[in-house]
Parts: structure tokens; C-alpha cells; sequence
């Protein structure tokens, strides 16, 4: 499951029957659906905020208009797909995907149009991929080990973590702090930003989060206060991420294995706010120099009539 950045749209993968729906979040009713080839189990989205990315584990990847649910591009990366992620790349002022995708034993690099750029082998296999705004990408691998990648020299990283099980990765987009779920040691395991060719950190993770479960995801909101996580034995855990610790834990049942957060308030309880544009931000400076010279030239012809009586 995806959600729009708007908070409008959810996006649902349904593998059994080789489909993808586009859900309309405030009302939970079908806006309009897709069949692909294969069983789609992964989405991203593309830096458009249009393009809708579907893969199955068997290696197809379609390309779809989320607006409309028509399929514009499917292809074939001819190996299993784990993990997949949609990073911007700008050529000259044309902003274009870049989509980088978990196979069986390396990180496969595509275009939008299904073009391969690159492979990177990544030891233990890659699994799940977090990237942050900057220049590093975070994988899992199904040995047990998160590594970085350099998204323009895709040279990888010594391991960060070793020896644990880990689940699907979000990251602080404050302070570009990635947290990854332990599932056997039952803590969420901080890693503090790195780029590749610095100096390692004295000590990966630089913290831990512990849990009273086992966390098999986690979600980070926008303004990196809180956290969700989803927890084995049908919990969610809520995090205070800046004064570190569990706010509380909510019971929802069943075994919940990944966790969205959306926008809060919902964006149909938002009043919209015109966009200031410069002249507008101009316009509103001007006015309030002129108010605050008018109220300057009344205060100085009171004080003057008051001397003159």
C-alpha cells in the first residue's frame, strides 16, 4: 500500500488477482483500477507525483498514470525484484526517474522507460531500500546487514549493522536520521546520516529504540515528531521521536506486518491558502510599509499639535 503525497489517493496492490487499485482515501471507494502482468506486490512513486510504479517479485515493473489507472510502460528487469525505490535525477532542467530496484544478488538501476543503467552487487542479496534526501541509499540484505550506497558513485558501504533481522526502513526527514527494525532484538536501530567517503560514525547505530514486540515496520512523519510502529502481536507502538520515547501502544489485532502515516488534519479539512508569489510577498511589504508610515505620519501630526497647545 502507497498513499499520495496530498493524502488523497491510496494505492493497493492486490497480487492475488494481478491487480492495483487506486482507493479514494476520505470515502474508501474504488477511483479506478489495473490489471498487470504477473502478482504486484511493491509500489513507489515517481518524482512526478503521477507516475505510479507496480513490481512483482517475478520481475515485472509497470508504469502506471495514477490519475487514469492506464498503463504506460511495462517491462522486464530478468531477475527477482525485493525492494523498490524512485530516486530524481536532473538532466540540464529536465527532472526524470531513476528507479533502483532490490534483485537476487545485486541493486539494479533503471530508467523510466525500463532502460538499464547499472547493476550493484550487494553481498547477502538486497532487500528492502530506504532513501533520504541527500545523496545515500539504505539496503537491508536478506543475510542480515544494512549497507549505504552512494547514489552517484554507487560504491557500497562496509556493513553498518550486522547479525539481525530487519524489517522496512523510514527515515527522520529532519534530521536525515534512518531507523531500521530489529525484528529478533525487538528495537528499532537509529543510524545517523552518512555519506560514503567520510568518515565513519564511531558506532552504528548511534541508538536504539526498544520495543515491548517485535517491530515489522515503521513510519515517520513529515515534520519528524513522531513515529508508528508495527508490531507483532497486533500493536502499534507511537513514538516522540525528539524526546525518545513511547507514547503509547495501540491494540489493532490481526499480525500487522507495514504502517503508512497520511497527513494530519486530512487535506479535506484544510482551508487552502493561496500561494504567496513574490509579487504577492512585494504587495504585502509594500502595504505594511505604507500602514506603518501612515500610523508614524498621524502619530507625528498629534505630537505636533500637541506642542503647538
Amino acid at each position: 500500500i502507497l498513499l499520495s503525497l496530498d493524502g488523497r489517493f491510496l494505492y493497493v496492490t492486490q497480487p492475488a488477482i494481478g491487480r492495483v487499485t487506486v482507493i479514494a482515501a476520505r470515502t474508501g471507494q474504488t477511483f479506478c483500477t489495473t490489471n498487470l502482468p504477473g502478482h504486484p506486490t511493491l509500489l513507489a512513486l515517481g518524482t512526478d507525483t503521477i507516475t505510479l510504479y507496480a513490481a512483482d517479485n517475478a520481475g515485472n515493473i509497470s508504469a502506471i498514470d495514477s490519475t487514469t489507472c492506464k498503463v504506460r510502460e511495462t517491462f522486464e528487469t530478468h531477475d527477482g525484484v525485493y525492494g523498490l525505490a524512485v530516486v530524481g535525477v536532473t538532466n540540464g532542467n529536465t527532472l526524470s526517474d531513476q528507479l533502483w530496484v532490490a534483485g537476487t544478488d545485486a541493486l539494479l538501476l533503471f530508467n523510466g522507460k525500463g532502460q538499464q543503467l547499472a547493476s550493484v552487487p550487494i553481498a547477502g542479496g538486497p532487500q528492502s531500500l530506504c532513501i533520504p534526501v541527500g545523496l545515500t541509499a539504505y539496503v537491508t540484505t536478506r543475510q542480515g546487514t544494512v549497507v549505504a550506497v552512494d547514489l552517484n558513485t554507487l560504491r557500497v558501504s562496509p556493513p553498518l549493522l550486522t547479525g539481525g533481522k530487519f524489517g522496512t526502513m523510514d527515515y527522520d526527514a529532519i534530521t536525515l536520521e534512518v531507523y531500521v527494525p530489529d525484528l529478533e532484538a525487538k528495537q528499532i536501530d537509529v543510524l545517523s546520516p552518512f555519506t560514503i567517503g567520510t568518515v565513519l560514525p564511531p558506532q552504528e547505530p548511534e541508538r536504539v529504540i526498544r520495543l515491548s514486540g517485535s517491530p515489522q515496520s515503521i513510519a515517520i512523519s513529515s515534520d519528524g515528531q513522531f513515529a508508528f510502529v508495527a508490531l507483532s502481536g497486533g500493536q502499534i507502538a507511537m513514538l516522540d521521536l525528539p524526546a525518545r520515547h513511547t507514547i503509547k501502544t495501540i491494540t489493532v489485532g490481526g499480525t500487522p506486518h507495514f504502517i503508512i502515516i497520511g497527513l494530519y488534519p486530512p487535506p479535506g479539512n484544510i482551508v487552502p491558502l493561496q500561494a504567496a508569489s513574490p509579487v504577492n510577498i512585494i504587495l504585502i511589504v509594500l502595504f505594511s510599509a505604507l500602514a506603518v508610515g501612515a500610523l508614524l505620519l498621524v502619530l507625528w501630526l498629534v505630537w505636533k499639535q500637541h506642542k503647538k497647545a
